[in-house]
């Protein structure tokens, strides 16, 4: 799967928080429909065999729209579904151990200064993820990271560097001009109850803030 700065510019990250009646590969697919361009599956609670068959239902999505798909944290559960990858963090494996174990697949690594930026892209990262931006429900013990970091940060490494954390279609353009190439979001699109035409607007607020 080839990663390019456009497939950051909504990467949207799984919650099963508001699935309601739905399964989570409805709203998935609806993210997709909407133009979401890369599909991160983050679960903390599913067993490995739970994991896996939600994995392949999304991957099987995922291919159709031969949209990036990557696992959070479980190198197990991607080389088990043959995800295009894994996201990771710092307290997780480094790239460059994981790239033994994943050969070309991508890799993305959270980094919230320059130099833990410029050390996943040297251990052969394919992407940055950076925040939180804004506080955020979803995960408390982010710090937020000022706007002069994330810009340091685009002009410190040649891979895409994606922004996360708290954003929605009230900031997202608070980004422009820092060099991000998108945005990763979470309660933006899957707490809506009309996730096609959330995505659609999120989508177009990122496209707005990544122009020249």
């Amino acid at each position: 799967m080839k990663l390019d700065k456009q497939s950051m510019l909504l990467y949207a990250v799984t919650d099963r928080s508001w699935l309601g009646d739905k399964t989570l590969a409805d709203q998935v697919e609806e993210t997709l429909k909407g133009g979401a361009t890369f599909i991160q599956l983050r679960e903390k609670e599913l067993d490995f065999d739970a994991f896996v068959k939600e994995a392949r239902a999304i991957k099987k999505l995922t291919d159709a729209y031969n949209i990036p798909f990557v696992i959070n944290d479980a190198v197990d559960v991607a080389l088990a579904v043959d995800a295009d990858g894994v996201h990771v963090g710092q307290d997780d494996s480094d790239a460059g151990a994981l790239r033994e174990q994943l050969g070309d697949k991508i890799i993305g690594v959270s980094a919230d200064t320059v130099e833990l930026a410029r050390k996943a892209e040297a251990d052969g990262a394919d992407y940055i993820g950076v925040g939180a931006i804004y506080s955020t429900a979803t995960k408390t013990d982010a710090e937020v990271v000022a706007f002069e970091t994330i810009a340091a940060i685009c002009k410190a490494v040649t891979i895409p560097v994606v922004a996360i954390g708290g954003l929605n279609e009230t900031n997202i353009l608070s980004l422009t001009g820092t060099g991000v190439d998108g945005v990763a979001l979470v309660s933006a699109i899957f707490s809506k109850k009309d996730i096609i035409s959330a995505t659609k607007a999120l989508l177009s607020l990122s496209e707005t803030m990544t122009k020249p």
